[in-house]
């Protein structure tokens, strides 16, 4: 059965003219469902449009099934999904208000050395809807409601999964979030996270759309990338470099780079002055990560000591550079940790 929020309004508009409702209709319901309702608590349309709406459709596909909240207020939700699949969120709170972390995909294929997500490998590629599901239901787990009492007001696509290897849905899921009609949160509020998928790199920029894109680099170098990231088999760096220029020159946005800092693989002076020689003048960024260890990778974190030296020697040579504040740690705040537990729990099965 075809989940709901999968509609943008138009389409939605179509449907309720199929079954001879009057259209004024399909705003009562699209923003019922952005509000995180089933049909049977849409008390505004009678009984017999929401049972027909109940025979056709789910109305909401995503449900939160577990929570772990962190000592620094940090909130990590399991999802459950319609077909029985698990995902996860995290739920980070700033002074200004909720940033959600969403997934993309049930799963992620592609297998970078410091991540959970890829421990199985991927599943499935979530809906448009899908990915909208998690910020419906965490909005209305806050007690949020619509653009003008959303809690959630940013979202990073940095969850498990690559945004840009379910590209159509997510290219769907930004202009479904950022409808006027639904919950309206500004692209600028929204950052896209890749590991580096070039040429969709440049669709994203021909497409109109206007996130924050991120890009995980990891290394300045292409061999020693390539055993971080399998993906740096098929893009160099370079390719990389020049596809942001590309978006830039697109979107007018700069760019930012993440960089998961692991002890004695990437953290080398050596690496810090390659960074330098490839970013400086660039109009971008570097994110630098403390990582979070996962049991099943063999990658160790460095201190926090370590981290900031790595970041002053990329300011003292002119970069743009800032050290994350860690988060979660103390719930397994990174990618696929949760879900893969969940699966371990549940004697394997997805």
């Amino acid at each position: 059965m075809k989940n709901a929020l999968d509609l943008n309004f138009e389409e939605l508009k179509s449907y309720i003219s199929s079954v001879g409702e009057k259209p004024f209709r399909t705003g009562q319901i699209f923003r019922a469902l952005h509000k995180g309702l089933d049909f049977a608590e849409m008390t505004d349309i009678s009984k017999g449009l929401r049972d027909k709406l109940a025979s056709d459709f789910i109305a909401q596909g995503v449900k939160i099934i577990k929570s772990l909240k962190s000592a620094d207020g940090t909130e990590k939700f399991l999802f459950s999904l319609s077909d029985g699949n698990v995902i996860e969120g995290v739920l980070m709170k700033y002074k200004y208000g909720y940033t959600l972390c969403v997934s993309t995909q049930v799963g992620c294929r592609m297998n970078c050395a410091f991540c959970a997500s890829g421990l199985y490998g991927l599943v499935r590629n979530l809906t448009c809807g899908e990915i909208l599901g998690e910020i419906v239901a965490a909005n209305r787990y806050l007690g949020g409601d619509l653009a003008d009492k959303r809690k959630v007001i940013n979202i990073v696509l940095m969850g498990s999964g690559e945004p840009l290897d379910n590209y159509d849905e997510t290219l769907k899921f930004l202009q479904l979030v950022s409808s006027a009609e639904g919950i309206n949160i500004s692209q600028r509020n929204i950052s896209l996270s890749t590991c580096g998928l070039v040429p969709k790199m440049y669709e994203l920029s021909d497409s109109g759309v206007s996130v924050n894109l991120t890009v995980s680099l990891h290394s300045p170098f292409d061999e020693e990338r390539k055993r971080i990231m399998p993906v740096a088999n098929r893009y160099k760096i370079s390719e990389i470099l020049d596809a942001c220029a590309y978006y830039f020159e697109k979107t007018g946005r700069r760019y930012i780079f993440e960089y998961v800092l692991i002890r004695g693989e990437n953290d080398t002076e050596r690496h810090a002055e390659e960074l330098i020689r490839l970013l400086k003048g660039r109009p971008c960024h570097v994110n630098l990560i403390r990582l979070n260890e996962v049991k099943e990778r063999s990658l160790k974190c460095g201190t926090e000591k370590d981290a900031y030296r790595f970041m002053g020697v990329l300011t003292s040579g002119g970069l743009s550079a800032t050290v994350r504040r860690k988060m979660g740690e103390d719930i397994e705040g990174a990618c696929g940790q949760l879900r893969q537990r969940y699966i371990e729990d549940n004697n394997g099965k997805k």
